[in-house]
């Protein structure tokens, strides 16, 4: 568990945060914690290990049950937003991968939440929320799988004639249920105020919609969807201030599996502030590498992206077709996703880039970290030793965008206490299965650990994801002088 001293520390960190906004801008900090606390499950090859299991599950549901959506829950991936609900401080998960905001609600049930946070619930009253309408487009967007609004009326328990003359409106949307990765939720579509911190004046969105969920299993913590569907927060700021909802960033700062470590703010950025694009002939690291985002019908909220292949060293590894597009059945593609935390390849791939490390490494038998790699999840691990030297990861993502990764964003290093004190170092990569028996949907993930020390810009106007090398703390303060 986390020292008083860094759990003191850390609070002075927070209070001297306060976010700011700047020109048609709001500038927001996330805060990034590992989610368990308890000293058995402060070791590394544990953190490790659950990281790269959810990391897998969250992929899996992805990739199996198209139009079902994912939550960060992996020790040290867990980004959190605070916004204020009608006076009432929350702190949700920041998902790219999803497209709903909800909150637990008082009184709020978690089934199989042990060792996870614990909740926070909101209590809301009927002088503060209101309803949503089951004619409402947000209700239809909640229950996509029905097609009917009469439906959704019919839920409502809507009387008969009142459905045939349309004249439901008054009935309030029917409970919905969400599923994630690993967890679920059912609760109520309402409307309230939601409240983004700024300098002066704080920046109240009336009429926001989300759930209220007063039942959830395995999801002790709400969400702040940013994906591409109409409820997410992004979604709602745009109809109320376009300027700032036009287009969205992230700089996460570096990952640490040290739990008792002090955590600096990873900055949001929401709105326009002025970057520039990479040139045809630069690779300044200042300058965003941008490529299109892709559509797919059967995961509308999704970031996906085309990866023409991958880089290790000087050889080029081209990546499957199912990666580098989106097919007529909707399934492909590379989701770009801050709520996982390792890059999931499919098989073929992944092996190819494993294959091409050992080759670059040399002889590997006596470098192979084998206990490493049943301890952790991950796979390959090795023995570091002074003359190690790792080959370079560039990802080529469809429109020639280059980005080159930094060592630590794809080989983490620690001391395996277990094996001597020796140094090992493990691939922060993973094996999503073959991509013949995945049933469809999205062909890859881009982790958030591959994310890290890169400002991550979504330009929803432009329908295109940039990237450039940040060093994300420092551009929290120099954004905060502005």
């Amino acid at each position: 568990m986390a020292s008083s001293l860094t759990l003191l520390v850390y609070f002075l960190v927070f209070l001297c945060i306060l976010p700011v906004s700047l020109s048609d801008t709001l500038l927001l900090p996330l805060t990034h914690s590992l989610s368990h606390a308890h000293p058995r499950f402060n070791s590394t090859h544990h953190l490790l290990r659950a990281t790269s299991a959810r990391s897998a599950a969250r992929f899996r549901r992805h990739s199996h049950l198209p139009g079902q959506v994912s939550v960060p829950l992996s020790p040290g991936s867990d980004y959190t937003l605070s916004l204020t609900l009608h006076s009432q401080p929350v702190s949700l998960y920041m998902d790219t991968g999803s497209d709903l905001v909800w909150v637990p609600c008082s009184p709020f049930t978690c089934i199989l939440c042990d060792g996870k946070p614990k909740p926070t619930p909101v209590a809301l009253n009927s002088s503060s929320t209101s309803d949503v309408s089951c004619k409402s487009s947000a209700c239809r967007a909640i229950h996509s799988p029905l097609s009917s609004s009469s439906d959704l009326c019919a839920m409502a328990r809507c009387p008969l004639e009142e459905i045939e003359i349309s004249d439901c409106a008054a009935f309030p949307c029917p409970q919905f249920y969400y599923a994630y990765g690993d967890g679920s939720l059912v609760g109520r579509l309402k409307k309230g105020v939601v409240t983004l911190p700024t300098s002066s004046p704080p920046l109240a969105l009336r009429n926001f919609t989300f759930g209220c969920a007063h039942t959830a299993l395995g999801e002790p913590v709400g969400v702040a969807g940013f994906g591409r569907g109409p409820l997410s927060l992004p979604a709602q700021l745009a109809a109320s201030s376009p300027q700032l909802g036009a287009q969205f960033s992230y700089c996460l700062v570096s990952h640490s599996f040290d739990a008792d470590r002090v955590r600096l703010p990873s900055p949001l950025i929401l709105g326009r502030y002025g970057v520039k694009e990479k040139s045809s002939e630069g690779r300044g690291g200042s300058d965003f590498a941008y490529t299109p985002m892709l559509d797919s019908p059967n995961s509308p909220y999704f970031y996906s992206v085309g990866l023409e292949g991958i880089y290790v060293g000087r050889r080029f590894i081209p990546a499957p077709e199912n990666l580098r597009r989106i097919d007529g059945r909707g399934d492909g593609g590379v989701v770009v996703d801050s709520g996982t935390t390792f890059t999931i390849l499919p098989s073929g791939l992944f092996s190819s880039v494993a294959a091409e490390f050992d080759r670059q490494l040399g002889p590997v038998n006596s470098r192979r970290a084998r206990e490493a790699e049943d301890k952790t999840g991950l796979n390959p691990c090795y023995y570091v030793d002074a003359g190690l030297k790792v080959p370079d990861v560039e990802f080529r993502f469809a429109g020639g965008s280059g980005v080159a990764m930094p060592r630590g964003n794809y080989f983490y290093e620690f001391v395996d206490g277990g094996h001597k004190g020796r140094r090992v170092g493990c691939l922060m990569m993973m094996d999503g299965g073959d991509e013949r028996e995945m049933g469809g949907g999205p062909g890859a993930t881009l982790g958030n650990y591959q994310q890290q020390g890169f400002e991550v810009v979504y330009d929803l106007e432009g329908r295109r994801v940039g990237f450039a090398r940040r060093q994300c703390a420092s551009m929290w303060d120099s954004l905060r002088q502005r």
